[in-house]
């Protein structure tokens, strides 16, 4: 049997191995450089929101998916 990457917890999905910690920190990393990209030339907050999300919704519902395709089903 393949070994779980994720555990549900509640909505989300906890990392239990390391391939989930990776593809955790990867989207985080990911998410960081985005924002410090992003808000290294915005004006507002509403600038720095309007440039993230078209980058931070994909790959949050990206790492979503694959933790929920790759977790232990709930018994």
């Amino acid at each position: 049997m393949n070994t779980p990457w994720f555990k549900p917890w509640g909505w989300l999905y906890l990392p239990v191995s390391v391939a989930g910690f990776l593809a955790t920190l990867l989207s985080l990393a990911f998410a960081v450089n985005v924002f410090l990209a992003v808000d290294r030339r915005s004006h507002s907050v509403s600038d720095t929101l309007y440039g993230i999300f078209p980058f931070w919704v994909p790959t949050l519902l990206l790492w979503l998916w694959l933790a929920s395709r790759t977790s232990k089903p709930k018994a």
